[in-house]
């Protein structure tokens, strides 16, 4: 083929591009004997991203046909790879037989790998959902549906505002989002990785009720509860046709539709997510998270569900009361030991049960599942002894032996099976008669024919009598030539030769045949037993996928009660009387993390005390503070128990940060904008139940500007009653107690030695008496002439400020820093004028000209 012209294409290049054609946006993994390999522009682009070798194969037109190829047998890394830069890639099989085909084997796409799509162990993260999303909408309703596709999660939500959208998917940051061709999006989600646009016919509200009826099994949707839901049951129609698309199998697994409404969770937006850190760092990292601190999981799938759980805090008290009821039954030091050496033992079956039901599963993942079935019995027992009453109770008739399934995998794999079934040796020795007569014949061949020969030589007294064999003629008996006359009569002649007779019986017949293809015999047959093995767990695929998250379930709750006992938590109580009582409150993250010993703070908030401005110095603690207790609140939601002394925390239903700068260079936004997009988006939303965190509001722009920004929204936030945390460096904030109700100053206290400042790090009440601006400057390490110019300069402002008018000030301790506050309320001009007067040296003339002059300025 090399050199050759292909004004028409080989068989071989039509048959590539024909299928090509059918994918032309992905990459195409086209199988060649022991490689996958790709051509032209799919081969330069390989070439580059995996850094592999780019070659040639034929020409076209003249031109060499550039070709890259990965090995079949190491075709995962590559994957992984090409699925991590957010490729993806269609997989297309020999599906016909080498030895009879007439031209080009036949080959078909078997399946799509797409990054929100995996299913394959090397290719996911254990510990995070990988999800692919479905949106339909426009700017104020819309609808949203996501899939794990390795664990048949399948869920959907409406939400309303642009706002809420964005908030919920960044809450699942889906691998892969589908939206309509004509659809326009909000700018920042233009250049999301994995936007896949999809034809605007696909969305079609009809057609996907019929593919979710058709998916699911059912005649109609309205007893999963969201028949009326229309955008997102388009968006999820679209998702089932697309992922059908890519796997081109069935989806057994996706056998339910979850609906999750907004006023079910504490909202919690982007923004906000950031800033606490819950399962990502500021850096973009999992290191020092929320999660990471609770994360004692056991399970790769129990690791999931905490997240989930952290990114969606429940307002319903009734659900939480029964994870807290839960946590505290498995607290007892016995039960956490004795849960943690089970799970550990159990593994990731939830995702092993989808590559059931996909038929992709490997000898190594049924392995773990009898593993994890033979763990039941002593699990299930153990949950029987922990009283009833708890939504253990649930569980423990979800996770139940499975002697008869656990009996049949034990006696079908052997202990530690290889990674594929393609070479077998899966299969344990005498689980089927027919295979483990294939295996002897393949490995005992040359036995047997010994003692066959010894057998006929016996039989017949023929002592010249040979058993052989050749690969022209098979098997055979050779008899020397004078003998020939003397052998049996079920003796028949197969081959003569110049000095013996060759000889073939019936039971060497039968030996032959089976014994000429028994190697590959067994492979097949070991092939139909694991996949008998696969439709044996098919039927009862539901039951036990119940199961795998009945113990995911158990795992968080194990967790839950470890954490408490190891970090010392308590129990929360969620009462309906609005505020938040909390005693000693520390930060999770800071605590574990620190050297240090923490410093707790106490917090109270009521219906008469609705805002703290906080004040104190820089690194004092005052974000520590703030985020401490919106983790807690939000820990308080999940039903794990939270760091203090004792905590009460009222119905909350969002909980809105504005804290820290950053910038938006690529959507061209600055700091300040970001901090003023973050502000609006709290001004507008927060409500009498809302937890607000707000800090340094105002500081991107100049001092004026920021103040009185920092100060109307201050004032709007007590308007709407929110229950709010504003930290702020403007000491004029500090007067608004006096003219607001619902507010009270705190601060955080530091003490002056040897020059420098040493952090209490507790909350005291009452404004801060200073900033200690320039002993941080100083610990920061800016250079010792710098801070001494800079205290001589703040001698003479000072100085200058304080000549001033008092009338310029609010009133305050004459300790605090001198600022001029723009809120204290101005005299008016006329009666400046009237103070300045000297009234005994005016005669009743120049009295009367004042009196028509400010006559007619008040006119």
């Amino acid at each position: 083929m090399a050199g050759k012209t292909e004004s028409q294409p080989t068989p071989m290049m039509a048959q590539y591009f024909r299928i090509k054609r059918e994918h032309p946006d992905v990459l195409l993994f086209y199988r060649m004997g022991d490689f996958y390999e790709l051509f032209h522009d799919d081969a330069r682009r390989a070439a580059s991203l995996l850094d592999i070798t780019l070659t040639a194969r034929g020409t076209s037109n003249g031109a060499p046909i550039p070709m890259a190829g990965v090995p079949y047998h190491s075709a995962e890394s590559y994957l992984a790879r090409l699925v991590r830069m957010g490729e993806s890639v269609a997989i297309c099989e020999q599906i016909g037989d080498p030895a009879t085909a007439k031209g080009p084997v036949e080959r078909r796409v078997v399946r799509i790998v797409t990054p929100g799509t995996l299913h394959d162990e090397a290719l996911l993260d254990e510990r995070r959902d990988n999800l692919v999303a479905a949106l339909h909408g426009d700017n104020d309703h819309w609808g949203l549906a996501w899939l794990e596709l390795s664990s048949g999660r399948f869920s959907v939500l409406e939400v309303e505002g642009e706002g809420d959208m964005l908030a919920e998917l960044h809450r699942l940051d889906p691998a892969e989002l589908l939206v309509m061709e004509s659809l326009p999006l909000p700018e920042r989600l233009e250049e999301r990785p994995g936007l896949r646009r999809q034809s605007d016919w696909h969305f079609d509200l009809e057609t996907s009720r019929r593919l979710l009826c058709d998916q699911l099994q059912v005649q109609n949707l309205s007893g999963f509860g969201c028949d009326h839901l229309n955008r997102a049951l388009t968006a999820a129609g679209v998702l089932i046709d697309y992922v059908r698309d890519t796997q081109r199998t069935a989806l057994p697994h996706i056998t339910a539709i979850g609906v999750e409404s907004r006023d079910e969770s504490v909202v919690i937006d982007a923004a906000s997510r950031r800033n606490l850190e819950i399962d990502q760092n500021m850096a973009g990292g999992q290191d020092n998270t929320l999660a990471s601190v609770l994360d004692t999981t056991a399970t790769a799938m129990g690791a999931r569900l905490l997240r989930r759980w952290l990114n969606r805090p429940l307002r319903d008290r009734e659900q939480v009361n029964a994870r807290q009821h839960s946590v505290r039954l498995l607290g007892d030091e016995d039960h956490v030991e004795f849960f943690n050496d089970i799970l550990r033992g159990i593994g990731d079956i939830e995702r092993i049960l989808a590559r059931v039901a996909l038929l992709s599963a490997r000898p190594r993942d049924l392995a773990r599942l009898r593993d994890a079935l033979n763990a039941l019995p002593a699990l299930a027992e153990r949950l029987q002894k922990i009283p009833e009453g708890s939504a253990l109770d649930a569980l423990a008739r979800d996770i139940v032996p499975w002697p008869t399934l656990a009996d049949t995998l034990t006696r079908a794999l052997i202990d530690s099976p290889p990674v594929v079934i393609r070479d077998g040796g899966v299969i344990r020795e005498g689980f089927d008669e027919e295979l483990d007569e294939y295996r002897a014949l393949h490995e005992n061949a040359g036995d047997y024919l010994v003692q066959l020969e010894a057998r006929e030589r016996e039989r017949t007294g023929l002592a010249g009598l040979k058993v052989g064999y050749n690969r022209v003629h098979g098997y055979y008996i050779e008899i020397p030539r004078a003998q020939a006359r003397d052998v049996p009569a079920d003796y028949i002649r197969r081959q003569t030769l110049k000095n013996a007779e060759r000889f073939i019986i019936p039971e060497l017949k039968t030996f032959e045949d089976k014994a000429l293809s028994a190697r590959s015999r067994a492979l097949a047959r070991e092939k139909l037993l694991y996949d008998g093995l696969l439709e044996t767990l098919n039927a009862e695929l539901s039951a036990l996928t119940r199961m795998a998250r009945a113990l995911a379930t158990l795992d968080v709750l194990h967790a839950f009660a470890e954490r408490a006992h190891t970090l010392s938590l308590v129990c929360p109580v969620l009462r309906e009387a609005p505020g938040m009582t909390i005693r000693d409150g520390r930060h999770p993250v800071v605590e574990h993390v620190s050297t240090h010993p923490f410093v707790p703070n106490d917090l109270y908030f009521d219906d008469d005390t609705r805002m703290l401005v906080i004040t104190g110095p820089n690194m004092g603690g005052k974000s520590t503070f703030m985020r401490q207790n919106a983790l807690i609140a939000l820990l308080a939601h999940t039903g794990c128990f939270v760091p203090a002394t004792s905590a009460e925390i009222g119905p909350i239903d969002r909980i809105f940060t504005r804290i820290g700068s950053s910038d938006d260079l690529a959507g061209g936004r600055s700091t300040f904008m970001v901090e003023m997009t973050e502000t609006a988006s709290i001004l507008h939303n927060a409500t009498d139940q809302s937890l607000v965190l707000m800090d340094e509001i105002g500081r991107g722009t100049s001092t004026f500007d920021g103040l009185s920004l920092a100060w109307a929204a201050a004032e709007h936030l007590t308007g709407t009653r929110a229950f709010t945390l504003f930290a702020t460096h403007y000491f004029e904030m500090t007067s608004l107690p006096e003219q607001a109700e619902g507010v009270a100053n705190v601060h955080l206290n530091a003490t002056e030695h040897n020059d420098g400042i040493v952090f209490m790090h507790r909350v005291e009440p009452g404004p801060a008496s200073q900033s200690y601006g320039l002993q941080v400057a100083q610990l920061a390490g800016v250079p010792r002439s710098v801070i001494t110019r800079a205290r001589e300069k703040l001698m003479v402002l000072e100085a200058q400020e304080i000549e001033r008018p008092d009338t310029t000030f609010s009133n305050r301790d004459t300790a605090s820093p001198r600022q001029e506050d723009l809120f204290a309320s101005s005299p008016h001009p006329l009666v400046e004028a009237l103070e300045q007067l000297d009234l005994d040296s005016l005669s009743p003339r120049q009295a009367q000209e004042w009196l028509y002059q400010w006559r007619d300025k008040l006119r």
